[in-house]
């Protein structure tokens, strides 16, 4: 059934941008989903990206992130882009930086949007834009040895 428009909440919020940040501390879930905490909403997506034990065939031994100075406002701009083209009541989304252990959390997104067919796309559209237009690259360094670095943007 698609939207009616009748109820104010079936619109984006006016600032629904509630919480960006790349931080050098461990990252909470809880956080940011009570970031997006909305009344009006009907749908939170929530992705949660991990640091993996393994890539490319490869067993990770260690990993880091590092970022550009720009990296905030970068995450800015496409959070507001997903805002643009999404019904967002809510949105958020932090990113880790420096050295990072297997199981560690590297990004949480969420977005809650009135519809949960509208949280999910607008989220995939987050977190797959974060990682192709924010300044954050990945250094894996792995268990033979070998290292690479792997940029998101």
């Amino acid at each position: 059934m698609a939207p009616t428009h009748d109820h104010p909440g079936e619109y984006a919020a006016d600032d629904p941008v509630r919480l960006l940040a790349i931080r050098d501390t461990p990252l909470s879930i809880d956080e940011v989903f009570r970031a997006v905490g909305d009344d009006a909403a009907g749908g939170i997506a929530l992705f949660v990206g991990t640091v993996r034990n393994h890539d490319g065939g490869q067993d990770v031994g260690a990993l880091g992130y590092s970022c550009h100075p720009s990296a905030e406002d970068e995450l800015r701009k496409v959070a507001e882009k997903v805002v643009a083209d999404f019904p967002v009541r809510a949105l958020a989304a932090v990113h880790r930086v420096g050295e990072l252990a297997v199981g560690d959390l590297a990004v949480v997104v969420a977005v809650a949007c009135p519809h949960r067919a509208e949280a999910f796309d607008a989220c995939r559209k987050l977190i797959d834009d974060l990682k192709h237009e924010v300044p954050i690259w990945k250094h894996q360094r792995f268990s033979d040895g070998t290292e690479e670095w792997v940029g998101a943007c």
